[in-house]
């Protein structure tokens, strides 16, 4: 089981979560987020991990030769797209992408068909939210995720995810990983070491069971 810790904007932050043993940090380069960095501030960041965690950089509908020149100078190595953007423009992108899918009711799971097509590295199920593109804190029906999991084995699990329910979520779902951002979070960008131990050490415990 893989977990992804999102919303990096400390170093300290991205050192403890990678000491605890989380498989990748995000970055978040869409700059209406609470959770925005620059790419430099990024960069100062990613030089200093360890070999091994991937480097995670999360855009919303941008031009791709922009986010081909934030990921080279952040040190990103896999993209994660956060909006309305086609398979063709994932297929565009010459590094592993993640693409978002954004569940509210009535979700139609075919739609993601066309991703797989153009083999995207991973499939992230976020929550919709009017005003916010991932971060809300709030879950949704995990009974879509078991549904997109069905029939695939590239699904990160995101969403209101925590110390308090990733259990459940890991045991509802069983995604191939989980992505946690303002669950561990003290305020936006800033996060808790204790939060990011629980959820981490259950995260690993769990897949080491399984």
């Amino acid at each position: 089981m893989r977990i992804k810790i999102c919303g990096i904007t400390r170093y300290e932050d991205a050192r403890t979560a990678a000491n605890l043993g989380a498989d990748a940090l995000g970055f978040i380069f869409y700059s209406k987020s609470p959770r925005y960095i620059s790419p430099t501030n990024a960069a100062e960041i990613t030089k200093k991990l360890p070999p091994f965690v991937s480097r995670v950089g999360v855009f919303v509908d941008e031009d791709p030769q922009r986010v081909l020149d934030v990921a080279r100078i952040a040190g990103i190595d896999t993209i994660q797209l956060h909006g309305s953007e086609t398979p063709e423009y994932c297929a565009s992108i010459p590094l592993p992408v993640i693409k978002v899918f954004s569940i509210r009711d009535n979700f139609d799971v075919s739609i993601i068909q066309a991703y797989k097509n153009v083999n995207v590295a991973g499939i992230l199920l976020d929550t919709w939210d009017s005003e916010r593109r991932g971060g809300s804190g709030n879950t949704f029906d995990w009974s879509v995720a078991i549904k997109v999991c069905d029939k695939s084995d590239k699904v990160i699990l995101s969403g209101g995810l925590g110390p308090s329910n990733i259990r459940e979520a890991i045991d509802t779902v069983r995604p191939y990983a989980v992505d946690v951002n303002s669950g561990v979070e003290i305020s936006p960008g800033v996060k808790s070491p204790y939060k990011m131990r629980d959820v981490i050490t259950i995260v690993k415990k769990m897949g080491q069971v399984d």
